[in-house]
Protein backbone atom coordinates (compact mmCIF):
# COMPACT_ATOMS: atom_id res chain seq x y z
CA UNK A 1 0.00 0.00 0.00
CA UNK A 2 2.85 2.38 0.99
CA UNK A 3 4.65 1.82 -2.61
CA UNK A 4 1.10 2.47 -4.41
CA UNK A 5 0.90 5.63 -2.26
CA UNK A 6 4.32 6.62 -3.15
CA UNK A 7 4.28 6.45 -7.07
CA UNK A 8 0.72 8.42 -7.18
CA UNK A 9 2.89 11.05 -5.37
CA UNK A 10 5.62 11.06 -8.08
CA UNK A 11 2.81 10.94 -10.49
CA UNK A 12 0.89 13.86 -9.02
CA UNK A 13 4.38 15.79 -8.67
CA UNK A 14 5.41 15.48 -12.61
CA UNK A 15 1.78 16.51 -12.86
CA UNK A 16 2.26 19.43 -11.46
CA UNK A 17 5.54 20.16 -13.40
CA UNK A 18 4.27 19.13 -16.52
CA UNK A 19 1.31 22.07 -16.10
CA UNK A 20 3.81 24.28 -14.65
CA UNK A 21 6.62 24.08 -17.51
CA UNK A 22 3.62 24.25 -20.42
CA UNK A 23 2.17 27.28 -18.85
CA UNK A 24 5.76 28.99 -18.77
CA UNK A 25 6.05 27.51 -22.28
CA UNK A 26 3.57 30.28 -23.60
CA UNK A 27 6.54 33.03 -22.56
CA UNK A 28 8.29 33.54 -26.21
CA UNK A 29 11.50 34.02 -24.30
CA UNK A 30 10.92 30.97 -22.34
CA UNK A 31 10.47 28.86 -25.10
CA UNK A 32 13.64 30.80 -26.57
CA UNK A 33 15.79 30.16 -23.11
CA UNK A 34 14.83 26.21 -23.77
CA UNK A 35 15.81 26.09 -27.18
CA UNK A 36 19.13 27.75 -26.35
CA UNK A 37 19.49 25.17 -23.77
CA UNK A 38 18.76 22.41 -26.05
CA UNK A 39 17.00 20.83 -22.95
CA UNK A 40 14.95 17.48 -23.17
CA UNK A 41 11.02 18.51 -22.02
CA UNK A 42 11.27 15.79 -18.80
CA UNK A 43 14.31 17.50 -17.44
CA UNK A 44 13.49 20.93 -18.23
CA UNK A 45 10.18 21.01 -16.65
CA UNK A 46 12.19 20.46 -12.91
CA UNK A 47 13.79 24.04 -13.48
CA UNK A 48 10.63 25.55 -14.52
CA UNK A 49 10.70 28.26 -11.90
CA UNK A 50 14.70 28.81 -11.71
CA UNK A 51 14.43 29.08 -15.45
CA UNK A 52 11.42 31.85 -14.89
CA UNK A 53 13.81 33.44 -12.73
CA UNK A 54 16.63 33.60 -14.97
CA UNK A 55 14.06 35.29 -17.48
CA UNK A 56 13.21 37.99 -14.91
CA UNK A 57 16.60 39.26 -14.01
CA UNK A 58 17.69 39.29 -17.83
CA UNK A 59 14.17 40.98 -18.48
CA UNK A 60 15.77 43.65 -15.48
CA UNK A 61 19.29 43.85 -17.42
CA UNK A 62 17.61 44.80 -20.87
CA UNK A 63 16.04 48.59 -18.69
CA UNK A 64 18.76 48.39 -16.99
CA UNK A 65 21.48 51.73 -17.58
CA UNK A 66 24.07 51.19 -14.45
CA UNK A 67 25.09 49.31 -11.60
CA UNK A 68 23.07 51.21 -9.35
CA UNK A 69 19.85 50.23 -10.82
CA UNK A 70 20.56 46.72 -11.55
CA UNK A 71 17.25 44.80 -9.28
CA UNK A 72 18.86 41.33 -9.49
CA UNK A 73 19.10 39.04 -6.24
CA UNK A 74 23.06 39.68 -6.98
CA UNK A 75 24.30 42.99 -8.05
CA UNK A 76 25.84 43.04 -11.52
CA UNK A 77 24.93 39.50 -12.14
CA UNK A 78 22.47 37.04 -13.54
CA UNK A 79 21.71 33.54 -12.48
CA UNK A 80 21.97 32.18 -15.89
CA UNK A 81 21.15 28.37 -16.44
CA UNK A 82 23.90 26.19 -18.49
CA UNK A 83 23.63 21.73 -19.81
CA UNK A 84 25.70 19.51 -18.17
CA UNK A 85 25.22 15.82 -18.45
CA UNK A 86 21.20 16.32 -18.63
CA UNK A 87 21.50 18.57 -15.21
CA UNK A 88 20.97 22.64 -15.68
CA UNK A 89 23.19 24.41 -13.53
CA UNK A 90 22.84 28.20 -12.66
CA UNK A 91 25.72 30.29 -12.38
CA UNK A 92 26.04 34.07 -11.51
CA UNK A 93 27.29 35.54 -14.67
CA UNK A 94 28.07 39.03 -14.87
CA UNK A 95 26.34 41.69 -16.85
CA UNK A 96 28.09 43.95 -19.52
CA UNK A 97 28.38 47.09 -16.71
CA UNK A 98 30.03 44.43 -13.90
CA UNK A 99 32.24 43.17 -16.60
CA UNK A 100 33.19 46.82 -17.31
CA UNK A 101 33.34 47.46 -13.50
CA UNK A 102 35.33 44.15 -13.11
CA UNK A 103 38.00 45.17 -15.76
CA UNK A 104 38.30 48.60 -14.42
CA UNK A 105 39.38 47.91 -11.11
CA UNK A 106 41.24 44.73 -11.77
CA UNK A 107 44.53 46.18 -11.20
CA UNK A 108 43.31 48.01 -8.26
CA UNK A 109 45.18 46.06 -5.40
CA UNK A 110 44.05 48.46 -2.17
CA UNK A 111 43.06 46.54 1.20
CA UNK A 112 40.24 48.57 1.58
CA UNK A 113 37.81 47.54 4.78
CA UNK A 114 34.37 48.52 5.86
CA UNK A 115 34.10 50.77 2.89
CA UNK A 116 31.54 51.27 0.00
CA UNK A 117 32.16 50.22 -3.19
CA UNK A 118 32.94 53.70 -4.92
CA UNK A 119 35.77 54.39 -2.67
CA UNK A 120 36.86 50.37 -4.03
CA UNK A 121 36.77 51.52 -7.65
CA UNK A 122 38.10 55.28 -6.82
CA UNK A 123 40.32 56.39 -9.81
CA UNK A 124 42.32 59.87 -10.50
CA UNK A 125 40.53 60.13 -13.90
CA UNK A 126 36.97 59.66 -12.32
CA UNK A 127 37.77 62.90 -9.80
CA UNK A 128 34.94 65.62 -11.19
CA UNK A 129 36.79 69.53 -11.45
CA UNK A 130 33.51 71.14 -11.53
CA UNK A 131 34.27 73.08 -8.26
CA UNK A 132 37.41 75.60 -8.11
CA UNK A 133 37.36 74.24 -4.15
CA UNK A 134 38.86 71.16 -4.89
CA UNK A 135 41.13 72.43 -7.47
CA UNK A 136 43.72 72.82 -5.14
CA UNK A 137 43.48 69.57 -3.41
CA UNK A 138 43.50 67.81 -6.68
CA UNK A 139 46.62 69.89 -7.56
CA UNK A 140 48.32 67.93 -4.01
CA UNK A 141 47.11 64.62 -4.80
CA UNK A 142 48.45 64.87 -9.01
CA UNK A 143 51.94 66.00 -7.11
CA UNK A 144 52.36 63.56 -4.61
CA UNK A 145 51.41 60.84 -7.07
CA UNK A 146 54.55 62.05 -9.46
CA UNK A 147 56.70 62.63 -6.61
CA UNK A 148 55.90 59.51 -4.64
CA UNK A 149 57.25 57.08 -7.00
CA UNK A 150 60.69 59.11 -6.72
CA UNK A 151 60.45 59.41 -3.02
CA UNK A 152 58.45 57.42 -0.72
CA UNK A 153 59.38 59.06 2.34
CA UNK A 154 56.89 62.33 1.90
CA UNK A 155 54.02 63.17 4.28
CA UNK A 156 50.80 61.68 3.44
CA UNK A 157 47.63 63.98 4.09
CA UNK A 158 45.27 65.38 6.68
CA UNK A 159 42.02 66.15 4.80
CA UNK A 160 39.36 67.80 6.87
CA UNK A 161 36.54 69.62 5.91
CA UNK A 162 32.60 69.43 5.35
CA UNK A 163 30.64 67.10 5.21
CA UNK A 164 29.93 64.98 1.76
CA UNK A 165 32.55 67.07 -0.03
CA UNK A 166 34.70 63.99 -1.59
CA UNK A 167 37.00 64.05 0.85
CA UNK A 168 37.87 59.95 1.76
CA UNK A 169 36.87 59.79 -2.67
CA UNK A 170 39.70 61.44 -3.36
CA UNK A 171 42.16 60.05 -1.17
CA UNK A 172 41.38 56.86 -2.27
CA UNK A 173 41.55 57.70 -5.73
CA UNK A 174 45.11 58.80 -5.45
CA UNK A 175 46.10 55.31 -3.12
CA UNK A 176 43.83 53.31 -5.85
CA UNK A 177 46.51 54.23 -8.60
CA UNK A 178 49.56 54.19 -6.84
CA UNK A 179 48.29 50.62 -5.19
CA UNK A 180 48.26 49.50 -9.20
CA UNK A 181 51.54 50.18 -9.21
CA UNK A 182 52.28 47.36 -6.84
CA UNK A 183 52.53 49.73 -3.52
CA UNK A 184 50.75 48.33 -0.18
CA UNK A 185 47.92 50.26 0.35
CA UNK A 186 45.35 50.32 3.42
CA UNK A 187 42.41 52.18 3.40
CA UNK A 188 40.07 51.63 6.76
CA UNK A 189 37.11 53.57 8.06
CA UNK A 190 38.53 54.31 11.16
CA UNK A 191 35.52 54.27 13.88
CA UNK A 192 35.01 50.52 12.15
CA UNK A 193 38.80 49.79 12.47
CA UNK A 194 38.94 50.02 16.29
CA UNK A 195 35.45 47.87 16.75
CA UNK A 196 37.34 44.80 14.20
CA UNK A 197 40.90 45.35 16.61
CA UNK A 198 38.32 44.92 19.69
CA UNK A 199 37.12 41.77 18.10
CA UNK A 200 40.42 40.63 17.13
CA UNK A 201 41.23 40.01 20.29
CA UNK A 202 39.21 36.62 20.45
CA UNK A 203 40.47 35.76 17.20
CA UNK A 204 44.00 36.03 17.99
CA UNK A 205 44.21 37.81 15.27
CA UNK A 206 44.86 41.44 16.45
CA UNK A 207 48.89 41.08 15.94
CA UNK A 208 48.52 40.63 12.55
CA UNK A 209 45.55 43.01 11.84
CA UNK A 210 47.58 45.72 13.37
CA UNK A 211 51.37 44.84 11.36
CA UNK A 212 49.42 44.75 8.06
CA UNK A 213 48.41 48.34 9.23
CA UNK A 214 51.31 49.59 10.45
CA UNK A 215 53.84 48.46 8.04
CA UNK A 216 51.45 49.13 4.86
CA UNK A 217 53.52 51.98 2.34
CA UNK A 218 50.82 53.54 1.91
CA UNK A 219 47.79 54.10 4.87
CA UNK A 220 44.19 56.17 4.88
CA UNK A 221 42.37 56.58 8.27
CA UNK A 222 38.71 57.83 7.31
CA UNK A 223 36.62 59.93 9.18
CA UNK A 224 39.22 60.09 12.30
CA UNK A 225 37.63 61.81 15.40
CA UNK A 226 33.57 60.45 14.29
CA UNK A 227 35.25 57.28 16.52
CA UNK A 228 34.48 57.12 20.36
CA UNK A 229 37.01 57.91 22.03
CA UNK A 230 39.13 55.31 24.61
CA UNK A 231 42.73 55.94 26.44
CA UNK A 232 43.13 52.31 24.71
CA UNK A 233 42.31 53.36 21.30
CA UNK A 234 43.59 56.74 21.18
CA UNK A 235 47.06 55.63 22.99
CA UNK A 236 47.56 51.59 22.67
CA UNK A 237 46.37 51.96 18.95
CA UNK A 238 46.15 54.84 17.25
CA UNK A 239 49.47 55.96 19.03
CA UNK A 240 51.08 52.89 18.39
CA UNK A 241 50.14 52.84 14.18
CA UNK A 242 51.28 56.66 13.90
CA UNK A 243 54.45 56.35 16.21
CA UNK A 244 55.73 53.18 13.75
CA UNK A 245 54.86 55.28 10.59
CA UNK A 246 56.59 58.11 11.93
CA UNK A 247 59.49 56.23 12.98
CA UNK A 248 60.16 54.48 9.76
CA UNK A 249 58.77 57.55 7.31
CA UNK A 250 55.80 56.02 5.66
CA UNK A 251 53.66 58.26 4.48
CA UNK A 252 49.45 58.49 5.83
CA UNK A 253 46.20 60.28 5.07
CA UNK A 254 43.48 60.92 7.62
CA UNK A 255 40.44 62.65 6.55
CA UNK A 256 37.73 63.99 8.82
CA UNK A 257 34.96 66.85 9.84
CA UNK A 258 37.04 67.90 12.58
CA UNK A 259 40.24 70.67 12.16
CA UNK A 260 43.14 69.98 14.43
CA UNK A 261 42.47 71.30 17.15
CA UNK A 262 38.81 70.42 17.39
CA UNK A 263 40.33 66.65 17.16
CA UNK A 264 42.75 67.63 20.14
CA UNK A 265 39.71 68.58 22.14
CA UNK A 266 38.15 65.15 20.82
CA UNK A 267 40.74 63.10 22.16
CA UNK A 268 40.97 64.70 25.66
CA UNK A 269 39.22 61.93 27.70
CA UNK A 270 38.62 64.49 30.21
CA UNK A 271 40.11 68.03 31.28
CA UNK A 272 43.22 66.66 32.91
CA UNK A 273 46.68 68.02 32.58
CA UNK A 274 47.88 64.31 31.74
CA UNK A 275 44.46 63.70 28.88
CA UNK A 276 45.69 66.82 27.47
CA UNK A 277 49.27 66.21 26.89
CA UNK A 278 48.48 62.97 25.48
CA UNK A 279 45.99 64.18 22.67
CA UNK A 280 48.76 66.73 21.97
CA UNK A 281 51.31 63.84 21.13
CA UNK A 282 48.69 62.61 19.11
CA UNK A 283 48.01 65.82 16.79
CA UNK A 284 52.16 66.24 16.74
CA UNK A 285 51.91 62.76 15.44
CA UNK A 286 49.33 63.95 12.74
CA UNK A 287 51.20 67.03 11.95
CA UNK A 288 54.62 64.70 11.49
CA UNK A 289 52.94 62.60 9.25
CA UNK A 290 50.84 64.83 6.91
CA UNK A 291 50.62 68.10 5.12
CA UNK A 292 47.06 69.75 6.13
CA UNK A 293 44.36 70.74 3.70
CA UNK A 294 40.64 72.06 3.97
CA UNK A 295 38.31 71.14 1.63
CA UNK A 296 34.46 73.06 2.28
CA UNK A 297 32.18 72.25 -0.81
CA UNK A 298 29.09 71.09 -1.89
CA UNK A 299 27.63 68.14 -0.41
CA UNK A 300 28.01 65.59 -2.99
CA UNK A 301 25.63 62.60 -1.39
CA UNK A 302 22.11 64.31 -1.04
Amino acid sequence: MENITKKYNRKDINDQLKRAYVSALKDPEFKRLINTLKVKEEIAMKYTSKLEITLEELSNCSKCKSLHECKNKVTGYVNYPTLENDIIIFNYTPCKYKKADLKETENIKSDIFNMPLEIRRAKMSDIHKDDSKRLPIIKWLTTFYKEYQKNQNIKGLYLHGSFGSGKTYLISALLNELSSLNYDVVIMYYPELLRSLKDSFETNDFGSKMNSIKTSDLLLLDDIGAESVTPWGRDEILGTILQYRMDNKLPTFFTSNLDLKELESHFCVNKTPGEQIKARRIIERIKQLSDYEKLISENRRT
